[in-house]
């Protein structure tokens, strides 16, 4: 479990475990031919405000329209506490695993990100998912390969989504 000063063993599971991937392709070369395909969409994951509080403390970013529920019901535009930009990010990881193929014995790294936009708030409390177009593949080499995918985290019955990223992976086959 995760132990934080304030919030002593508590851990928070993001995702439950089931596949939501649309089509497994069966080596690299399938997936390359699934560019400008959608590879998956995550399930729903509800944003807590136990998962923002330990955000927070992760980050150093206690920003009372995070963290203090009443003051930003009060004082923020918001109407309540929102997630953290970054936490909507970094919660692609969770909302990637069950979606993106890999390859067995494989090593999935995170390269980075092109493009970040942060379009909409996301509420403690809203429920997001991730959608996923495989949007470029790029041989390294024999053994390795980066993807590019077009990502949107939205949010569920809102208009506009939470951000819309271009990440880059790099997979690095073994043997």
């Amino acid at each position: 479990m995760w132990r934080s000063a304030t919030r002593p063993f508590l851990a928070i599971p993001l995702l439950p475990m089931t596949t939501d991937l649309i089509q497994a392709p069966s080596s690299p070369q399938a997936l390359a031919d699934q560019v400008s395909q959608e590879i998956g969409v995550s399930q729903w994951v509800t944003i807590s405000q136990a998962q923002v509080d330990l955000f927070a403390d992760a980050t150093g970013d206690h920003q009372f329209i995070h963290v203090d529920p009443a003051r930003a019901a009060r004082e923020s535009a918001f109407g309540g506490p929102i997630a953290h930009g970054f936490l909507s990010l970094s919660l692609l990881t969770a909302l990637s695993q069950k979606v993106l193929p890999t390859f067995e014995g494989a090593i999935g790294i995170n390269y980075g990100f092109d493009k970040v936009r942060f379009l909409t708030p996301v509420p403690v409390g809203a429920r997001v998912r991730g959608r996923f177009v495989l949007s470029e593949f790029t041989p390294r080499n024999a053994r390795e390969f980066t993807t590019r995918y077009a990502v949107t985290v939205e949010i569920e019955g809102a208009a506009r989504p939470a951000l819309v990223a271009d990440w880059i992976t790099m997979t690095i086959l073994q043997g």
